[in-house]
């Protein structure tokens, strides 16, 4: 079971760094994507996204 949560969790990681990458984020501070944990994985996609939003709600003012 441990070894099936430490997979899942691997996966997850590399989804997250795959989507971050894809975005333009490469790093949080001075840390590499793949030092940052889960938990700060996620909590990058979040802010990536919302910004994501944000930028395109300008563009779509300016027009």
């Amino acid at each position: 079971m441990g070894n099936q949560f430490r997979k899942a969790v691997e996966s997850k990681r590399n989804q997250l760094m795959t989507s971050l990458i894809e975005m333009g984020v490469y790093k949080k501070e001075e840390r590499h994507l793949f030092q940052l944990t889960l938990t700060d994985l996620e909590e990058e996609y979040g802010k990536a996204v919302t910004d994501k939003k944000i930028r395109q709600e300008k563009d779509e003012l300016t027009y």
